[in-house]
Formats: structure tokens, C-alpha cells, sequence
């Protein structure tokens, strides 16, 4: 199967060139630091002009390995909860980014929530936007796309866990995206303080209270599953340290700050 494009030419340039060159420049490394080796990293998926920035500044720190999970959530109702593609590519107009067959298979078994499913990722761009990021930055890798969309906290731990033995088990490094916007919709203030609340959750690698944070203080991360099932998984496989590297609003881009969205990139060692 080859999935093609969604969103090209609206949250992100549908040109190569132009696409590239904008990546180029939101990756910049000014200071030539060294790259940082992180287990998993929580980027923003909106339109580039928005939350570029905040990815960029994640990626840009980090060391890309060939082999990528890639967990975003699932914003439209069709199809599965925990939605995977094990076979085929996804297109970018920077080309071709095969899926890592053995890979998905592995999670397919130690996750028995996944169910393969297109549906669920045919209009999807909370994956989408991340991969030109990870062409431009680490060419000739291979991902496996986990669209998740449900709160259930328990089913959310066990996918957790069952990506934590997937982990476990490879001799291979594999690096977890996880795809996820903040507060939605409200003015700046209280977006700020309400994605505070939430960000104090996920530096202490605390799943259960991201959860139940977001679920009493009505905070809208739409990646609230993704960021559970990750810090469960990072939990799990003995991480201990969390940074946030970038915070914005839109209000950054748009100057209004009655109806912004938030975004945080964080990395997870």
C-alpha cells in the first residue's frame, strides 16, 4: 500500500524544494551542538508556520536512528482505536518513507489492541507532518505509523507496555515520535497555565496523573493517548530523566491570544 500525501500544500510546502529548505531552516543548528541520544521525543503537529519551531528545536537536538515508531493520534472518527500499517510506504514530495514490516509485526504481537487499518490514517496529519522533519534529518529510514484514538487508560497502558517489550527485545536502536498539539482553543493565559499542568505530568514521566490531569482540568491535548502509551512504554524501559527543549503558543505567530493552541517538544532519556 502506498499512502499518499493529506495534508501537502497546507500545514507544510507541497513543493520539494520549498519543503526541504524550510525544514533546513527550522533544523538549523546555529551552535553546532552535539547530538543528544534520547528514547523518545513529544513534537506538535500543526501547520509549520505554527508549531515548526517547537519540532524543529526537538529535532534538531536529537540523534535520528533508522528505525522510527511513530505514535500520533487518531483526530477523525472512521476507523480503529489503535490503528497500524504494517506493509507499504508513506509519500511526502520529498519521496517515499517504506514502513518497517518486521517491526510492525513485532508490535502487532505484543500489542493486541493494534489492528491494521488505512482508514484511520487516510486523512490523518498528526503523522504526516513529522516525516519530512525525519527525511530531511535522517534519509534512508524506515517508520511503523500507530494512530491512536481513545483514552481508555488501561487499554493505553497495556499498548504501553507491549511497546516497551517490542523495545526490549530489539538489537536495534528504535526511536519513539510521539504526535501531539496541547491545550486547544482557549486564550493564551489559560493555555499556558493549563499545558504547565500537563507538562509538569510528562517531565515526571507520570502517566496516570497526564491522564487524569487532562481528563479534570478539561485540558484538549489531542495527543493524550500517544503521550500515555509512550510514558507507560518509557516507564517500563527505565527512563528517568524528561526536558522540555520548546514551548509556544500561536498567539507567537497569529498575535491573537483569544483562541490559541499550545505546543511543547520535549525529549525523554
Amino acid at each position: 500500500m502506498l499512502r499518499l500525501p493529506a495534508v501537502a500544500g497546507q500545514f507544510y510546502p507541497g513543493r520539494p524544494d520549498q519543503l526541504s529548505a524550510l525544514v533546513e531552516s527550522l533544523t538549523k543548528d546555529e551552535l553546532h551542538q552535539p547530538k543528544t541520544n534520547v528514547r523518545a521525543c513529544l513534537v506538535p503537529h500543526a501547520g509549520y508556520m505554527y508549531s515548526g519551531a517547537v519540532a524543529g528545536a526537538v529535532f534538531r537536538r536529537i540523534s535520528i536512528p533508522k528505525k522510527i515508531l511513530l505514535l500520533g493520534v487518531r483526530h477523525f472518527p472512521g476507523g480503529e482505536a489503535f490503528a497500524i500499517l504494517s506493509e507499504g510506504a508513506w509519500r511526502t514530495p520529498l519521496g517515499d518513507v517504506p514502513i518497517e514490516s518486521s517491526l510492525a509485526a513485532e508490535l502487532r504481537k505484543e500489542c493486541p489492541a493494534l489492528r491494521e487499518d488505512s482508514v484511520a490514517h487516510s486523512r490523518e496529519h498528526s503523522l504526516e507532518v513529522e516525516l519530512p522533519f525525519l527525511q530531511v534529518l535522517s534519509p534512508g529510514f524506515s517508520f511503523v505509523p500507530v494512530a491512536i484514538g481513545t483514552l481508555r487508560f488501561k487499554e493505553l497502558q497495556e499498548t504501553g507496555r507491549g511497546i516497551a517489550r517490542v523495545l526490549e527485545k530489539s538489537r536495534e536502536e528504535i526511536l519513539v515520535v510521539t504526535s501531539s498539539d496541547m491545550n486547544h482553543y482557549e486564550d493564551d493565559e489559560t493555555t499556558r497555565y493549563k499545558d504547565g499542568l500537563a507538562i509538569e505530568c510528562l517531565l515526571k514521566l507520570d502517566a496516570q496523573a497526564l491522564h487524569d490531569v487532562c481528563r479534570a482540568q478539561k485540558i484538549s491535548m489531542c495527543g493524550l493517548g500517544p503521550a500515555v502509551a509512550m510514558l507507560t512504554a518509557m516507564n517500563l524501559r527505565g527512563g528517568n530523566e524528561a526536558e522540555l527543549v520548546r514551548y509556544a503558543t500561536s498567539a507567537e505567530v497569529s498575535g491573537t491570544r483569544d483562541e490559541v493552541v499550545g505546543y511543547a517538544g520535549m525529549i525523554f532519556r
